[in-house]
């Protein structure tokens, strides 16, 4: 299913380069600033952006992304508001959006509504850390219908037999998770994470990329990222820069990540 995601990597991997993708909290501390954002992002050289959906019981995010989940809660930001803000911010980017969020808020929309509304809105992509491999049999292929793709995770811990299911199932790519711990959490790369991603590209010869999450925040560890991956996301880092309020560091910092990562 060709999507933004597929068409991006697809010239990055002609180009000889490797995506940048950075995630935020939609509606930290407002959709406003989302927006604006956004837009920063994507004049940085931002590929690909993953765009967080607050919750109540965010289990795989760490402080920085709670606290900034908790702020967009407060600020009303809820699933429903998210999709209809991308909806709004298509008429100014096309740049490939992924969300991220846990199955709770999905379940309770209706998985068919949700990924009807969510195609329809603009999403290119889906991620539910939640949602183990196993158990999207329901939600795989009305997103597939929907022209969403559903990316998948693996981790240091996944076994070949859950790495050759996520070699198979997970559309667009293949998201690493670099420790097994919560976002913000130190990277620590070791030749588990080298075996783990030549397995996943034996399992599905090749063919799709890997992307690698958790725990990259600076151009250093960005780059030792981007040696073993097609892209390199930075979640935590970002999220707490922009929070701060200093928008020339922010982009000098972003100028840096991408910098390290091509």
């Amino acid at each position: 299913m060709s999507t933004r995601i597929t068409k991006r990597f697809n010239r990055l991997m002609r180009e000889g380069k490797k995506a940048f993708i950075p995630y935020i909290m939609a509606g930290d501390p407002s959709l406003e600033s989302t927006s604006a954002l956004i837009e920063t992002l994507e004049k940085a050289g931002a590929d690909i952006i993953e765009l967080g959906v607050p919750f109540s019981d965010p289990v795989a995010d760490g402080p920085v992304i709670q606290e900034a989940g908790e702020r967009a809660r407060k600020a009303g930001v809820t699933l429903r508001k998210v999709l209809a803000f991308v909806k709004e911010i298509r008429r100014k980017t096309q740049i490939p959006l992924i969300l991220m969020t846990y199955y709770n808020p999905v379940f309770k929309y209706g998985e068919e509504a949700f990924m009807r509304d969510a195609g329809d809105a603009g999403v290119d992509g889906l991620i539910v850390p939640d949602m183990p491999v196993e158990e999207g049999d329901t939600l795989m292929p009305l997103a597939k219908r929907y022209g969403v793709n559903v990316i998948l995770l693996a981790a240091p811990t996944s076994g070949d037999e859950r790495l050759k299911k996520v070699a198979k199932h997970s559309e667009g790519f293949i998201y690493y998770v670099s420790i097994t711990g919560i976002t913000g959490a130190k990277l620590e790369m070791d030749q588990s994470i080298e075996g783990s991603i030549e397995t996943l590209r034996r399992f599905m010869n090749n063919k799709k990329p890997v992307a690698i999450g958790f725990g990259v925040s600076t151009p250093e560890e960005a780059a030792r990222v981007a040696g073993l991956a097609d892209g390199v996301i930075v979640g935590s880092a970002i999220v707490k820069k922009a929070n701060e309020g200093e928008r020339e560091e922010l982009k000098n910092y972003l100028a840096s990540l991408r910098e390290a990562i091509r």
